[in-house]
């Protein structure tokens, strides 16, 4: 019998002269990748073998995205997206590794499932992943399994409002019981499903045809605040390790602190990228292209999300990526390709969800340039916070030894959202039309470089992401 051993030879690449924003700094170096890891960071380097040069004069290399919410749709939604598709998308824009929640079909209830959606990524995925274990009102003992896999799966979702899939927990003995008992983290969708249905009634009592406008009506800051109040006093109780996810209230920011490094925090959060960006005054222009739960809303709250970013009571930035096809959001395009609202699809048919992965990057970088924000502050949100928040091993920073999960931006260089350079299925992007003064040129994702825009060869494709593993 003959045995084939086969090698993979890993490529080694020298970044010269790069502008690194890395633990609250901005500094000059070269960046040696070997073995897929950060082997040497120094002025100067000398390769002793041979590699690939990057001249990154001009350019900033930034520790790789972690976003710590996505939903790729595999399985059995795969018309919307799947996971090729959607990490492809993820890895253009600098995203380098990404945690998918569990509302696909079936729902991700058991851990036979669980492990089902790892295989898949591990044959398709170009980013690096991992998948949160979901909830429903009568699994929780199957939920608890995680408990003895602590360092290779991230978290459980709760959702604590109905949202896409259907998987609303509204059990209380449900509820107290995984707070009590995970030793994971417990990531949550913090909607009370009891006021959003009374302003639902209220509303339809009023008008016939509810529109897009209405959405940040019936999914208000109260529904918010009350759901979100309740996981905290549940967290608090038992002293759960708790994150709530996409804050996108004023009111709810009362219920998070500043006061602590994060690293002692035991309730964290997150603000997503169309909270940052959009306010509820887009809904004449977008219409349901931007209806997503929890819902967009007054341009007060994105005045004081951004206020709660900057001062660390908001702990990271995520996008919720949530892919729908035009269809099922009532549009269509026209001969010119711009996104036109269909007649005839009413309120409670329109899906609710926004294909983001692409671009959170992109979009902060844009405010940077605004003067809103710091590159050294993107990086800590995006990436530092990530990987502390969920204590992701051995990403987030650029720090010799660690995974070479790097993004190289250039921010003289333009980009332009367009139809044709969207990469996700669902083909669209409430963002197109929208010129960015900043490019992704360079993502590698474990020492691979994945993308590489102006390269002969812009996609390589030949290695796929890794399962990320958490230090607890």
């Amino acid at each position: 019998m003959r045995i084939i051993i086969l090698f993979i030879i890993m490529q080694k690449y020298l970044i010269k002269n790069i502008s690194v924003v890395n633990e609250g700094r901005i500094f000059n170096t070269d960046l040696l990748v070997e073995n897929g890891r950060i082997a040497k960071i120094a002025s100067g380097i000398q390769p002793t073998q041979q590699v690939v040069e990057i001249n990154g004069e001009g350019k900033h290399l930034l520790p790789g995205v972690i976003d710590d919410q996505v939903h790729f749709r595999e399985p059995g939604l795969t018309h919307k997206a799947n996971i090729y598709s959607e990490s492809k998308a993820a890895v253009c824009g600098g995203v380098t590794s990404y945690m998918e929640m569990p509302n696909t079909v079936p729902n991700t209830l058991t851990l036979e499932l669980l492990e089902d959606k790892y295989s898949t990524a591990s044959a398709t995925s170009l980013a690096n992943y991992s998948f949160f274990m979901g909830v429903s009102n009568s699994n929780a003992e199957e939920v608890l399994k995680i408990n003895n896999r602590k360092r290779d799966v991230c978290g459980v979702k709760i959702f604590m409002g109905s949202s896409t899939g259907n998987m609303l927990v509204d059990n209380y003995l449900t509820l107290d019981t995984i707070f009590r008992d995970s030793e994971v983290l417990i990531a949550t969708h913090c909607e009370d499903e009891k006021i959003i249905k009374a302003n639902y009634e209220a509303l339809k009592s009023k008008k016939q045809h509810l529109t897009a406008s209405d959405h940040p009506l019936i999914r208000n800051e109260d529904a918010c605040f009350e759901s979100s109040f309740t996981a905290v006093q549940l967290a608090k109780k038992h002293n759960t390790r708790l994150h709530i996810l996409h804050i996108s209230t004023a009111k709810e920011l009362q219920l998070f602190t500043n006061m602590l490094p994060l690293a002692e925090k035991r309730i964290t959060c997150e603000v997503c990228v169309h909270h940052l960006h959009f306010t509820a005054d887009d809904y004449a222009a977008l219409g349901y292209l931007i209806k997503c739960n929890p819902a967009i809303k007054a341009p007060a709250n994105r005045l004081a999300l951004w206020e709660a970013l900057l001062d660390d009571r908001i702990d990271v930035i995520a996008t919720d990526h949530a892919p729908h096809t035009l269809q099922e959001k009532g549009y269509i395009r026209n001969r010119d390709g711009m996104l036109v609202a269909e007649e005839g699809l009413s309120y409670e048919q329109a899906h609710a969800g926004l294909p983001l992965v692409q671009h959170p990057l992109l979009l902060m970088l844009y405010y940077h340039k605004q003067g809103k924000i710091s590159l050294e502050k993107i990086a800590e949100k995006m990436s530092h916070a990530v990987a502390d928040c969920f204590n992701i091993a051995e990403r987030g920073y650029i720090r010799e030894g660690y995974y070479a999960d790097l993004v190289i931006t250039d921010l003289q260089q333009p980009t332009t959202i367009r139809q044709d350079n969207v990469l996700y299925k669902c083909g669209w992007s409430p963002l197109e039309g929208q010129t960015i003064p900043a490019e992704v040129t360079h993502t590698f994702v474990n020492g691979n470089l994945v993308f590489d825009r102006y390269g002969k060869q812009v996609w390589n494709e030949s290695n796929k992401g890794m399962r990320l593993e958490f230090d607890r």
